[in-house]
């Protein structure tokens, strides 16, 4: 479990905070980049205890926490290339929090390459497996979710939110020029609570136990203590359900490490019963919502004090 022992404030009623989920402590890394795309010194961060970490080494998060982010260390063809889009930020004094970026990541090598690819920061309960070797099947490199077995009433969290006044978005792969698409991104933290279980073959099957979500398409200034219930049970039959709180089935599911260390795909194969036992939880905070390389260019989402209240 990495819920902490200590509530936001006393009083059985209050949240427990998630372990680092006041984003105090980072871990801070200097990578290199190769001398191939400008040989740049690069700092990316993480979160869990507080160290440094020198040198272009594969990222090992400690067993301590559950966090883990969009940023990577990225090894493809033997060149080096870092993507850092989480940040620490100051909140007040001596306060810290996570800021989530969308941004444009910058590749250009003369007479090589010209790239230019929009990221979105996220951080979510799970791992990222380093170093990145490639560009495909983005999801086979993140390990999504954390053993789990308690049944919240809702996921509680400090927010705010910049969001930039412009009403369309930008696509950029890196791959052909810039384009423009109507309509804003949003910002976006949802919940899985998930019951897995693994067959003889190695394979992870899933149902889903409990879900929440919520997007957020407008600026806002800190919004504290904000309550998501989470909704146990098919939520299905109370009406449309927007697509990133549909069940994850073969064509977009997440992955998992199974008991033989492979990693492999978590289907879920249906609504779970609405008193069911979940053994693992998903939960993941993006300033993006859309599909991948697309995205608002300066959407900023702020996170802290993320918990459960029971």
């Amino acid at each position: 479990m990495f819920i902490g022992t200590s509530a936001l404030t006393a009083g059985a009623a209050n949240p427990e905070l998630l372990k680092y989920g006041d984003f105090s402590n980072w871990v801070t890394r200097h990578l290199h980049e190769s001398a191939v795309i400008g040989g740049n010194d690069k700092t990316v961060y993480e979160i869990g205890p507080t160290r440094t970490i020198e040198g272009n080494k594969p990222y090992v998060k400690s067993p301590d926490s559950p966090w883990a982010t969009s940023n990577v260390y990225a090894k493809v063809s033997g060149i080096v290339k870092t993507s850092n889009a989480v940040y620490p930020a100051e909140r007040s004094a001596g306060n810290k929090c996570a800021k989530l970026c969308t941004q444009i990541e910058t590749v250009k090598v003369l007479g090589l390459i010209n790239m230019d690819v929009m990221v979105a920061g996220s951080i979510f309960l799970g791992e990222m497996i380093e170093p990145i070797t490639s560009t495909s099947n983005p999801y086979s490199k993140m390990e999504m979710g954390v053993p789990f077995s308690r049944r919240p009433k809702s996921l509680v969290f400090d927010y705010k939110v910049d969001m930039p006044d412009v009403d369309y978005r930008i696509k950029s792969s890196g791959f052909g020029s810039k384009k423009k698409i109507p309509g804003r991104d949003e910002a976006v933290v949802f919940v899985y609570l998930q019951r897995r279980w693994e067959d003889e073959k190695g394979n992870i099957h899933a149902k889903r136990v409990g879900t929440a979500g919520k997007h957020f398409r407008n600026s806002s200034q800190w919004v504290n203590g904000f309550n998501l219930p989470i909704h146990y049970g098919d939520i299905s039959k109370e009406g449309s359900l927007p697509s990133y709180l549909k069940l994850r089935d073969k064509d977009n599911s997440y992955y998992a490490r199974n008991s033989k260390g492979k990693m492999v795909q978590v289907v879920e194969e249906g609504w779970d019963s609405a008193d069911a036992k979940p053994t693992h939880v998903i939960v993941m905070f993006s300033s993006g919502n859309g599909a991948p390389y697309v995205g608002t260019e300066g959407l900023t989402f702020y996170v802290d004090n993320v918990g459960f209240k029971y």
